[in-house]
């Protein structure tokens, strides 16, 4: 037995304008075909290095694919402070600092306290300061220790924690948060 649905006037609100949408969509009369231009999707950062002074604002990423230039440039920009040694920096870690930037909403750069560190350098600072990790991702241009001028520390790390993408960690007596793109893991 076929059953009857009952038309209510919620039902038929919704009928007639879903029926309006399709009439106002599709012309009455032929359209030309167009070929609309569309934006190609971009990532880019920006960042400024506190011990070298270096400032960058690049767009790494374009045409599906990381920009070589670019990527050596940042490379070049988030080097070594204490050697001027310069190390590839990981795709993943770049990709990690701009979505930081960006659902932190922030049109500053990002201030980069240590990014990538030397072996030479991070066994130095493993010697007189607390909490350097022997085999730390910074040697491996995986981590970088950061702050957001124009938001609160507790709130660059609190986002931080929940973009789930690797390591973070709390220094509020030094003033940065640490990010890295190894295990998922807070401190």
């Amino acid at each position: 037995m076929k059953q009857i649905k009952r038309v209510t006037r919620r039902n038929f609100l919704l009928l007639a304008g879903a029926g309006a949408a399709g009439a106002i969509a599709v012309p009455s009369f032929p359209m030309p075909a167009i070929a609309l231009p569309v934006a190609p999707y971009k990532r880019s950062l920006a960042f400024h290095n506190l011990r070298t002074g270096d400032k960058l604002d690049i767009v790494y990423w374009a045409e599906g694919k990381y920009l070589p230039e670019a990527s050596r440039e940042i490379a070049r920009v988030m080097r070594d402070g204490r050697t001027d040694e310069v190390h590839s920096i990981d795709h993943r870690l770049v990709d990690l600092m701009a979505r930081l930037r960006t659902t932190l909403r922030s049109s500053q750069p990002i201030q980069v306290i240590c990014g990538y560190r030397s072996p030479e350098t991070n066994e130095m600072l493993r010697e007189t300061t607390e909490g350097v990790a022997a085999n730390s991702l910074h040697m491996d241009g995986e981590a970088v220790d950061l702050r957001v001028i124009d938001r609160p520390l507790r709130y660059v790390h609190r986002v931080a924690v929940s973009l789930k993408a690797g390591g973070v960690g709390y220094y509020p007596r030094s003033n940065f948060v640490h990010v890295d793109v190894g295990a998922v893991r807070y401190w």
